[in-house]
């Protein structure tokens, strides 16, 4: 078998790949494949657990110390914001810095700064807690990026031609990451108090490392020509992109906003708040392979699952409060439902967006190689973030405002817009391919006519 670092990049299925990339079915995988999803499904199930746990308390928490539900949101936005920025970095320079030694850094850098977040009830309230908030939450974001970037790119690499099927798979991990967060950490702080949750979880990430530096393999390749702007600037890209976007802010927008409101409408005790975030996380987990296997198999189902994937997302927030002009009641059956609901729609439309983005690169010229892998990785995790920021940004402010209600059916309207505008694209897209179909007929019709010899 080859070394990692004289495997050729991930190309797409012509039937002369090494033996180290993945081509047959996932069930022949090598020693180095199996190696790089363990690797994988560590990062996803701790920094996804580490990015929830703050769910079900801490807006509480914040509340305590003086802190406004818009200065909250602001809190939970700017992990996305500087995780935006770092991706950028990190997705150009990947090549430079080395996928194995980006990931082992943010990955200890990350379980650090989340035992530092379960100190930070010993700072004294008003500004300087939030401050101390803000830049720990920073810290947390570079590194988080920095890991994630790695991650993706490391694994588009090993399986080349089972992307959406390896990627919807180790969403498993990301779900199992987002349901035992909130519950655990909701149970952790009702029983021990705001640091113990932080300490724990920190810990439990820092034990990871030694781990992925014994098992992850190296992969080197060369920098490539194309940059993030020739990349973004591909119309179906940017369009993929806004989709990454308004399904990024849906999730976000949550953060602030669904504790309060469960807390204030059902007044459930903060260890049970976790358990309604449990319906979100769980079938996105079980969802996202189904997804991922028939993305790969049935390569033009992916447009349908990104077009009404957003559609369905925009329904179940407007059912989420549910918005005053249906006059449903809110009963906590029902939004228990709509976040099941929401968390399969969420798994259609997320889990098509990498392989579509490399589908189209490729056919615009771009190399087979790590270099372009990280271009793709570092963008959906930056578009990603950007979502991320303006959800629970705006989200805090619209909670504040108008109530809960109200702000889910606003959210829902990004959803509703991208999902009609990937639609509308796709309609004119295949319209083209038609024509220009038709044309290369009549063409070669054309050319056969003037071929014949003329009768007499």
């Amino acid at each position: 078998m080859d070394a990692p670092g004289d495997q050729e990049g991930p190309r797409l299925p012509r039937g002369d790949d090494p033996p180290g990339n993945a081509r047959g079915t996932p069930r022949q995988l090598s020693r180095e494949q199996l190696f790089v999803l363990i690797s994988a499904a560590s990062i996803n199930l701790g920094s996804m657990m580490c990015y929830s746990i703050l769910g079900p308390f801490f807006p509480k928490e914040a509340k305590k110390k003086g802190v406004s539900n818009t200065v909250t949101g602001m809190i939970f936005g700017c992990y996305a914001l500087f995780d935006l920025l770092a991706s950028l970095v990190f997705g150009k320079y990947l090549v430079q810095i080395g996928a194995k030694f980006m990931f082992v850094a943010g990955m200890f850098v990350s379980g650090g700064v989340t035992i530092l977040f379960g100190v930070l009830d010993q700072v004294p309230e008003g500004p300087i807690f939030i401050a101390m908030c803000f830049l720990v939450r920073v810290a947390d974001a570079v590194s988080f990026a920095a890991a994630i970037t790695a991650s993706f790119s490391i694994l588009v690499k090993a399986f080349p031609n089972n992307v959406a099927t390896v990627l919807g798979s180790l969403e498993i991990f990301s779900g199992l990451g987002l349901v035992l967060g909130p519950p655990l950490g909701g149970f952790l702080y009702q029983s021990f108090g705001y640091e113990v949750p932080f300490i724990f979880l920190g810990c439990i990430v820092l034990l990871m490392v030694p781990l992925n530096v014994y098992i992850l393999p190296n992969y080197d390749s060369d920098p490539g020509e194309h940059s993030f702007w020739k990349l973004i600037t591909l119309p179906k890209v940017a369009l993929i992109a806004f989709v990454i976007n308004s399904l990024s802010s849906c999730f976000g927008f949550l953060d602030p906003t669904l504790s309060l409101f469960v807390l204030e409408k059902f007044n459930l005790p903060a260890g049970y708040v976790g358990l309604v975030f449990l319906g979100l996380a769980l079938s996105y987990a079980i969802s996202s392979p189904l997804f991922g296997l028939l993305s790969d198999k049935i390569p033009h189902l992916r447009k349908w699952f990104l077009v009404w994937g957003n559609i369905i997302t925009a329904g179940c927030y407007m059912l989420l409060g549910p918005i005053p002009v249906l006059h449903i009641k809110s009963q906590l059956w029902l939004l228990v439902l709509i976040l099941v609901l929401n968390g399969i729609s969420a798994g259609m439309s997320i889990i098509p967006t990498i392989p579509e983005i490399l589908s189209c690169a490729y056919e615009n010229g771009f190399e087979e190689g790590l270099s372009t892998l990280g271009l793709v990785s570092g963008l959906f995790s930056a578009m990603w973030s950007v979502g991320a920021f303006i959800g629970p940004t705006l989200g805090g402010f619209l909670y504040e405002k108008i109530g809960f209600e109200w702000a889910a059916a606003v959210q829902g309207l990004w959803a509703l817009t991208s999902g009609l505008t990937m639609g509308l694209f796709y309609l004119w897209e295949h319209s083209r391919r038609r024509r220009s179909k038709l044309q290369n007929i009549l063409g070669t019709e054309e050319e056969r006519t003037a071929l014949l010899p003329d009768e007499i």
